[in-house]
């Protein structure tokens, strides 16, 4: 909605009153000078913009990470989503079956105190809630320290520029865009939010995670040799969040529900979900993919206003600079088929699967967020995922549009494109047409 069209919560929309954030900004003091900002001991305070189940999600594993957070501030565009979200978080039932209880079964912790320690960190005011499309302005204007970016990845561009230029530490889920033009803006933040030594991490938890962490460092140190093949599969099942249209809902209102089914807001499955796996093997090799040919399509999602414009399966040969290819699979297929999200390591003296040369740690979703405290407070070295995470994704979308357009995409190729899917104002009745799904050298690459 334009920002005139916007609004906040009323008191009655509540589920449950929460105190609203204390001054505790007030109280940061520079304690490290490589720092944009320090805080010690000081409590940080978050705001999380996009509240469905991912950013809720995000929000209780922040809480978890470190007992000196406080959430404080709220925003999406859908009142229902955030009034759910908020529920949850003042939910103890919620919490102990959430990421407290993780890190109890891990830490020996108490899972009781955890959940209660979360809870009462919720410190999100009437007036701290704000609905619309304009909502991550608010949000990022509400005397934060520390921006939750949870929105569906086709606003990421927009709201990461936006948080880098309010100043603010950044977790963001991935994958970062859904087309280059937004790939190169997201680029261009992470570039000022590293002069700034702004904090930055990515969504991407295995990167976090000890297992992948260490079996990573052995691949690098030789354990497997020289590496000669990589593999990538990501087999598992549809995502739609909603089963039908309301006769009330505009089309942008329509297509934000239904976000998944929509290339220009989701970035098909390649991009919004395999980025995972793909990424890993981007970790492994220390670069990114220089060409890729790919195939895909729809196997048995109905051509009905649903299901939207995405496929449903795609496989894919990348090839890196040094000659090596990763062969890479993705689908999403109804229930009774086979899933299995896995990766493959090929070497010279043998063969990784990930985690195999790991120790098991905390929670990587908690882990992620506790490296990014830990960075904000110089407590370890600056992070910023920000280029990784970046690369990742347009290794994936290049992907995506091999498939597309039948044609070999080259890295050059996908970093000068023209592409930009993104509308170009936002109201929730605005008509919207659905492009076609896309049918190999019909589709245009741009």
């Amino acid at each position: 909605m334009s920002p005139d069209g916007s609004k906040t919560c009323t008191r009655r929309s509540f589920l449950r009153k929460s105190i609203a954030g204390g001054a505790a900004a007030a109280g940061f003091t520079i304690i490290k000078p490589e720092l944009l900002r320090g805080a010690g001991k000081e409590r940080l305070r978050c705001g999380l913009v996009g509240c469905g189940g991912r950013g809720t999600g995000a929000a209780v594993d922040l809480l978890t990470a470190d007992r000196n957070v406080e959430l404080v501030s709220m925003g999406d565009i859908f009142e229902d989503k955030l009034q759910k979200s908020l529920a949850s978080l003042l939910d103890p039932k919620f919490l102990m079956e959430a990421s407290p209880k993780h890190v109890a079964e891990f830490s020996g912790q108490p899972l009781e105190e955890l959940a209660g320690s979360v809870r009462k960190r919720v410190k999100v005011g009437p007036d701290q809630c704000f609905i619309g499309f304009d909502a991550y302005r608010k949000v990022l204007a509400s005397g934060i320290d520390v921006v939750l970016l949870c929105t569906p990845p086709g606003h990421r561009p927009e709201q990461f520029e936006a948080a880098v230029n309010a100043g603010k530490h950044i977790f963001t889920e991935k994958p970062i865009a859904t087309d280059p033009v937004g790939a190169r803006r997201f680029i261009a933040a992470v570039k000022k939010a590293e002069a700034s030594k702004l904090t930055v991490v990515a969504g991407l938890q295995r990167r976090s995670q000890k297992e992948y962490i260490e079996t990573v460092q052995k691949i690098r140190d030789g354990a497997v040799g020289e590496v000669l093949e990589l593999s990538a599969n990501y087999l598992s099942g549809p995502v739609l969040h909603v089963d039908h249209r309301d006769p009330a809902w505009g089309d942008m209102e329509w297509q934000h529900r239904n976000w998944y089914s929509f290339v220009w807001i989701c970035g098909d499955q390649m991009v919004e979900q395999h980025v995972h796996t793909i990424d890993f093997c981007n970790w492994v090799m220390g670069t990114h993919p220089i060409s890729v040919i790919a195939s895909g399509g729809v196997a048995w999602r109905p051509r009905e206003e649903l299901y939207g414009n995405i496929y449903d399966h795609m496989t894919a040969d990348f090839v890196y600079p040094n000659g090596v290819h990763l062969s890479s699979t993705c689908r999403q297929y109804p229930k009774g088929c086979y899933r299995k999200v896995w990766n493959a390591i090929v070497g010279s003296k043998g063969r990784s699967y990930g985690t195999d040369m790991g120790s098991k740690g905390l929670d990587p979703y908690v882990q992620e967020h506790r490296r990014l405290v830990n960075s904000i407070r110089g407590d370890s070295a600056y992070t910023n995922d920000g280029m990784a995470v970046a690369e990742s994704t347009i290794t994936c979308i290049m992907g995506r549009e091999a498939a597309y357009s039948g044609m070999e995409i080259t890295w050059d190729m996908i970093m000068a494109s023209n592409q930009d899917l993104q509308p170009k104002s936002f109201e929730y009745k605005l008509a919207m047409s659905v492009p076609p799904l896309a049918v190999p050298a019909q589709y245009k690459f741009v």
